[in-house]
């Protein structure tokens, strides 16, 4: 009996391991980071070099490449990715897209399959990912929208699901109804190393 339990003791301890694992390798100092996304990772609303992906180079010490283009759906975003994959490289992709599908209102199947694709493209070149997710926009900001739990789940990718929501409900870090002041996206950046740390990449 005692053998037993000292079994099952172990088969425990090992689950228990395997789940703390970190999801992510740690980052080498001349690491390159890919922000891509729409106008959250541009920037708009931001002043200069107050973009989350500058302020992240900061706090990193790390290249961050801003490859986020204002206006972007995500099937533009599918198209436009791998090309920026294949030139620079990088050691870690960080996606934060969706939101203007999300304001026109197209189909959350189409964006979620959009974004795993995304996903996809990295993974076939061994990049790592993150997503943030996005709400969905209305008078309150509460949760990112369904899709991105939906990938975190799916995708097993380290996520970041209350960030852009909590920002966005809070009128002192933000520029207009949709996208954070400098104070926000400083926020974002800090939140960003948060999630970096936690899964062992810094």
């Amino acid at each position: 009996m005692k053998i037993v339990l000292m079994v099952v003791a172990l088969l425990f301890s090992g689950m228990a391991c395997n789940k703390s694992k970190p999801a992510l390798s740690k980052l080498p100092d001349n690491a390159v980071i890919l922000a891509f996304g729409d106008s959250l990772t541009y920037g708009t609303g931001a002043s200069a070099q107050h973009d989350y992906p500058s302020i992240l180079t900061q706090l990193t010490g790390r290249e961050v490449i801003n490859e986020g283009v204002p206006g972007e759906i995500s099937s533009a975003g599918r198209q436009r990715l791998p090309a920026l994959l294949d030139e620079y490289r990088p050691d870690l992709l960080i996606l934060i897209h969706g939101g203007n599908d999300i304001l026109q209102q197209i189909a959350a199947e189409q964006t979620r399959d959009n974004l795993k694709a995304m996903i996809a493209e990295a993974r076939q070149r061994n990049i790592p990912v993150v997503i943030f997710g996005v709400p969905a926009f209305g008078i309150v900001f509460l949760h990112s929208a369904k899709i991105y739990e939906e990938l975190a789940a799916s995708e097993g990718v380290p996520s970041d699901l209350d960030s852009l929501p909590n920002i966005l409900a809070n009128n002192e870090l933000k520029s207009d109804t949709v996208h954070p002041n400098d104070r926000g996206y400083r926020l974002l950046a800090e939140n960003v190393v948060a999630l970096l740390q936690k899964h062992g990449a810094l």
